[in-house]
């Protein structure tokens, strides 16, 4: 059976990855033996605290982890070529924007000041869509993107410049540039976090209906679970530089096993009762530029067995569409409940 029934082709496939970062003469693991599988069609959100290792995976889809970093290990399997063996600016202009791309979470570091936004759209259609010929046809080919992430009046706001939009309107100009490359794949890289909550739920919606328009696989990468809940197809739980936990929304939310997922989970606002306060996750997470021991959670997980500090748990399947490495799944493990709030989230309508 396959890790997802409802999407058969694997599109994107990352095998023992392992990607680090040489600083000040130290050696940072970022990403530690992380295998997933993406398939077509889906919204899968890769979803942690800052500093898991989220936004460096999915950059290392596009060739663009920082100029000190490196993979050391592993593979990414996309249409018959290893990614992870491009060494050339040459061999990623044929993945950047035209097979996969990217929307970052400041629109404003994505946009030129000094360019309209018809001339910004107009540039990728040009260099991605090579068969609409002719000045006309490409600025219809804007007027029809700049309708599609819902900014009115075309004609006139191809006319405009970046400083005469609103953060969220500038967020629907980033989508539409990804969208005039024509990708099979678009990363979402926190794409509503510096927008207010109302807007938030705005952009999530639009993604969700070009998603279906454009056949697009999508990406998010949040360290909010409530983001994606209407939208994430799946979930990938990433601590440390590693997944602890993949399932289906329906899985990680209403049935989660590992403890750090169930941290995540009740830090929901949503989950708060009046009077009481909001759970927060106690401690950091490890030193990635040390060797972590056990689970790289058992530090903060109050409920931790004595194993975890010893040995890191293998990955135990849950179902067919469910995983995750945590000791408690061991049949010799003692049988520990999730948390009160986390039972408590099967009677909101998280997943609409």
């Amino acid at each position: 059976m396959k890790e997802n029934d409802n999407f058969s082709k694997v599109i994107l496939s990352v095998r023992d990855l392992n990607i680090k970062f040489t600083l000040r003469g130290q050696v940072l693991h970022a990403v530690r033996n992380v295998s997933l599988d993406v398939y077509k069609g889906e919204s899968i959100a890769v979803v942690g605290e800052s500093g898991s290792g989220k936004s460096v995976l999915t950059k290392s889809f596009m060739g663009l982890l920082d100029g000190n970093g490196f993979i050391s290990s592993g593979e990414i399997l996309y249409n018959g070529k290893d990614l992870a063996k491009f060494k050339t600016e040459k061999e990623w202009q044929g993945i950047r924007g035209s097979e996969i791309a990217m929307i970052m979470q400041d629109p404003m570091t994505s946009l030129n000041p000094l360019k309209t936004i018809g001339e910004q759209i107009a540039e990728a259609v040009r260099l991605h869509q090579p068969d609409i010929k002719g000045r006309e046809a490409v600025r219809n080919k804007v007027y029809s993107y700049l309708q599609d992430v819902g900014i009115r009046d075309p004609e006139r706001r191809y006319k405009q410049y970046p400083h005469e939009f609103s953060g969220g309107m500038r967020q629907r100009v980033v989508i539409a540039i990804a969208l005039a490359c024509s990708p099979e794949i678009l990363i979402c890289d926190e794409p509503t976090t510096a927008l207010d909550v109302t807007i938030q739920a705005q952009i999530m919606g639009l993604l969700k209906e070009l998603k279906a328009k454009y056949d697009l696989t999508i990406i998010f990468i949040t360290h909010d679970l409530g983001v994606v809940a209407n939208i994430a197809d799946r979930v990938a739980v990433m601590y440390a530089g590693d997944f602890v936990e993949i399932g289906t929304a329906e899985d990680v939310f209403y049935d989660p096993r590992h403890p750090y997922t169930w941290a995540l989970l009740s830090s929901l606002p949503q989950l708060g009762q009046k009077g009481e306060e909001l759970f927060t996750i106690k401690g950091t997470p490890p030193s990635l530029y040390k060797t972590i021991e056990g689970d790289a959670f058992a530090p903060r997980n109050p409920k931790a067995l004595k194993i975890d500090f010893l040995m890191a748990p293998p990955c135990f399947e849950i179902s067919a569409t469910h995983k995750a490495k945590t000791w408690l799944l061991d049949p010799r493990a003692p049988k520990l409940e999730p948390p009160e709030g986390i039972r408590n989230l099967r009677n909101l309508e998280v997943l609409g």
